[in-house]
């Protein structure tokens, strides 16, 4: 079983509490697994499906305190990452997300539940643009082609957006049009990012070669529990804003008033870091991407922080580098977990108290196996759910030495 699929594999039989779909792109979208499923279900499906993994790896005394569901269950996320394609081969020009066990199929999903109106506005107008002018997909296999991806942001808070348009650098043609009529669409947000990046990698990731502004800046910025944060075009934020307020209150809470020193390792744009800032004499935030911890940066200042410091570069290499001890470590990494070695590092600084933050509990019981091994015990143990109508849920633990 793939590290990643921890709840479900098959379908067996369809329960009494299942209701008719709700979406018309739920049988081949793949964005959402439990669209037809009530939210309160979904709740318990997740927590029973967490708690039972915990049984079966045999971590024990978990403490758990519990599970908190999102404030909102519709038009919750803060950026979606769509695909240029056809939903047939060689058919017309799509743009939306991959179908379901079709790794090059993509189906335009422009009555989307997940997302804002003025998302779905933005999406329907680049399908309809680029179908006219008759730019073509970018084929993976085949390496040609030009449109790759559609990256759309917007402040929560702030109702900020960025559109962000990647392409390759085989033809050349003119955004200006397309930048135009975006600008003229009839929003609820302040458009206030276009960009145009190049992308010429072999990879389906975004590796951007060079970032283009076609209108205003290349940020935007949200507010998260009264803090400004600026972010940029591939800097790591929480797709779901509210939700992460309440996750973010939970990691302030576990760490109970620590005066001391303060490691927060995959940081991001410093999030965490800035928040549980009042609690900590001093945090240290590393990061590998670069473009985030400057963000890091700027947005320490824009708070008026001064008792945090952000490094840039890969945790295990960077944290052999520090000289100091930490009282409490925090852990927030992606959905992988942390490397053996880094993990030994991690754990050789003889921290009084780990706070882990993971969005895939697989990674995370493999983790706290090493953890626990090394004398560490979970002190307490809570859910948040970010994801409504998706499987995925994130896990906040405190181990204490």
């Amino acid at each position: 079983m793939k590290k990643d699929q921890i709840f479900l594999n098959k379908i067996l039989e369809h329960g009494e509490y299942e209701k008719n779909e709700v979406c018309p792109h739920y049988s081949h979208c793949g964005g959402c697994s439990m669209l037809d499923i009530p939210y309160d279900n979904q709740i318990k499906i997740k927590e029973e499906g967490i708690l039972n993994l915990f049984k079966r790896e045999r971590i024990e005394d978990i403490n758990y305190e519990g599970i908190i569901p999102s404030a909102e269950i519709y038009e919750y996320r803060n950026k979606m990452e769509y695909t240029f394609g056809d939903f047939e081969k060689d058919g017309p020009l799509t743009v939306g997300m991959h179908v379901k066990k079709k790794r090059f199929s993509i189906v335009t999903t422009d009555k989307c539940k997940l997302v804002r109106k003025d998302f779905l506005k933005i999406l329907s107008h680049a399908d309809s643009f680029f179908n006219h002018i008759k730019i073509p997909p970018y084929k993976i296999m085949k390496r040609e082609g030009v449109l790759r991806n559609l990256i759309l942001r917007i402040g929560r808070n702030t109702g900020e957006m960025m559109v962000n348009l990647v392409t390759t650098s085989k033809i050349e043609f003119s955004l200006n049009d397309w930048c135009q009529e975006l600008l003229s669409l009839d929003l609820k947000g302040n458009l206030s990012s276009v960009l145009h990046t190049i992308n010429n990698s072999l990879s389906e990731a975004v590796i951007p070669e060079g970032v283009k502004i076609l209108h205003g800046n290349d940020y935007i910025y949200d507010m998260i529990l009264g803090l400004k944060f600026k972010i940029s075009p591939f800097s790591f934020f929480q797709t779901n804003t509210k939700a992460a307020e309440m996750l973010y209150k939970v990691v302030a809470n576990y760490l109970n008033e620590e005066r001391g020193v303060v490691f927060d390792l995959y940081c991001g744009t410093g999030t965490i870091a800035q928040i549980i800032s009042k609690h900590a004499s001093s945090v240290y935030g590393i990061e590998i991407v670069d473009e985030a911890v400057d963000s890091a940066k700027e947005n320490a200042r824009l708070n008026g922080i001064d008792n945090c410091m952000f490094l840039s570069g890969d945790v295990e290499r960077m944290i052999s580098s520090l000289n100091v001890k930490p009282n409490c470590i925090i852990l927030d990494p992606p959905r992988p977990g942390i490397g053996k070695k880094a993990l030994k590092k991690i754990i050789d600084f003889n921290a009084d108290r780990v706070i882990y933050v993971s969005c895939n509990p697989r990674s995370l019981v493999d983790d706290l196996a090493i953890l626990i091994s090394n004398g560490y015990s979970i002190n307490k143990t809570k859910l948040v759910d970010l994801f409504p109508n998706t499987y995925h849920c994130e896990c906040v633990m405190e181990l204490i030495k």
